[in-house]
């Protein structure tokens, strides 16, 4: 439900996002100041200590690295009072609530987060929040910064014609895909099946026979809340889909289950946990109904005999995907398959959903893949597909002509960080700024730190 990362990721962003989590049992010591704000030992030996019991190595100049981006962050913070730049404490508390749900389930439960960190969960929970806010607070500092930042073309071919041929970025290989998609029916009986099965939890739950938290760690197709208990953490209306929110927060009585819940992922029973204000925390069990064999078989076929069609050209392939796709995504816009993660229609291979990516491996450009079955990544829905490959574009040294908007990412993105740098060294000369002379003898990334 959220994004997520590895535990060690979780430990990288603690040390390096915030330096309110300092370790306990740490005689502390001013070491650095900037302008009103101290940097303490124990800022710098938690940070440490967090990265060891991750298993992560520690740089032998941790103690010069680590002070000084806790310095650039507080740069960072002060310009935001300047600049009087707030942040909606709503996406802050939504943000929050979805790391600490995730840790939780990496780490198994809140008693053993608590463990690991040596702190109780809402003392954890309030260093993330104040972590996240301060996060969003410099992210909107920079973006505000380096708003002037447009690079005409001009200048972006300047750019380019200046760099070495060691220097010019390499291109992997991309691939532009269409695709119909079909969904096979589920019959009714499998959806009763499904909905049947949830009644005996509920029936189970209601009567004191089993806990709902049992039966959601055995069945519930969740797999994440699964680990939980079915637990999915605080959150406000807007983290579900319309159908589930208006039955959860309706909920008042967490002795009982809810109705039985229909969304595009499947059919839920859910249970109140707690409400705090606008937001709840519920746990839930999801079935999803099986597609049968038989009609998988018949989407098969279907889609196999409709590739045949525009193989031998008695339909295109834009006309099938108006008469037979049933992804919403891609029926109005000709099939095309579109790169989430970076607004066009190009693919790297490690960029599509597995299923596709091993069908068009190896298919020539115009070809008709044969049908495959896939999940469709935003309804967890199995789909029968056929992909036609419309383009691919080899591994190449980037052009102008072929690679124009992604050079002028590149080089948007190189202008921004020099105007920072540069923002830098000029706030060091205008801000106060004190180093224990124990701490001084490092080789900084921005020597400013340092007053002659």
């Amino acid at each position: 439900m959220y994004k997520t990362c590895t535990i060690i990721c979780m430990s990288v962003f603690l040390m390096v996002s915030n330096s309110t989590l300092a370790q306990k049992n740490i005689i502390d010591a001013v070491i650095w100041t900037v302008g009103d704000d101290a940097i303490l030992l124990s800022d710098v030996e938690g940070y440490k200590k967090d990265a060891l019991r991750s298993g992560q190595p520690v740089d032998k100049n941790a103690d010069c690295i680590i002070p000084e981006q806790i310095a650039i962050q507080k740069l960072y913070l002060h310009q935001a009072q300047l600049d009087s730049i707030s942040i909606e404490e709503r996406a802050v508390t939504q943000e929050t609530d979805g790391r600490m749900n995730y840790y939780v389930s990496q780490i198994g439960s809140r008693e053993r987060l608590e463990a690991y960190w040596e702190k109780p969960y809402n003392s954890i929970r309030e260093d993330v929040r104040q972590a996240v806010h301060d996060q969003f607070l410099i992210k909107q500092v920079q973006q505000k910064l380096t708003a002037h930042i447009k690079p005409t073309p001009a200048e972006v071919r300047r750019h380019f014609n200046t760099l070495s041929k060691d220097s010019v970025p390499t291109v992997p290989t991309e691939v532009e895909l269409q695709i119909v998609s079909v969904q096979p029916p589920i019959p009714i009986e499998e959806i009763n099946r499904t909905k049947e099965r949830l009644r005996e939890f509920s029936e189970r739950i209601n009567s004191g026979e089993t806990e709902f938290s049992m039966l959601a760690r055995l069945y519930s197709e969740d797999e994440e809340s699964a680990k939980r208990g079915g637990e999915l953490g605080f959150a406000g209306r807007g983290n579900y889909v319309p159908e589930f929110a208006n039955v959860a927060f309706n909920l008042t009585d967490p002795q009982k289950v809810s109705r039985i819940v229909e969304t595009e992922f499947g059919f839920h029973i859910i249970q109140l946990i707690e409400k705090r204000g606008d937001r709840i925390n519920v746990r839930h069990i999801l079935l999803k109904p099986r597609v049968t064999t038989a009609d998988r078989e018949k989407a098969t076929n279907m889609l196999d005999s409709v590739a045949n069609q525009i193989r031998e050209g008695k339909i295109s392939f834009e006309q099938a995907v108006l008469r037979f796709s049933s992804d919403k995504n891609t029926a109005l816009n000709s099939g095309l398959m579109m790169n989430s993660n970076t607004g066009s229609s190009k693919f790297e291979y490690q960029q599509l959903p597995p299923e596709v990516a091993k069908a068009v491996y190896s298919m020539k450009i115009g070809e008709i893949s044969d049908p495959f079955t896939m999940i469709d990544k935003n309804t967890n829905k199995e789909m029968v597909s056929v992909v036609k490959l419309k383009s691919r574009t080899e591994t190449h040294k980037a052009s102008l002509n072929d690679d124009y908007q992604l050079l002028k990412n590149i080089f948007e993105s190189k202008q921004q960080q020099d105007f920072l740098t540069e923002w830098i060294k000029k706030k060091q000369k205008e801000t106060y700024i004190s180093i224990d002379p124990a701490w001084a003898n490092c080789e900084f990334q921005y020597p400013g730190w340092l007053k002659k």
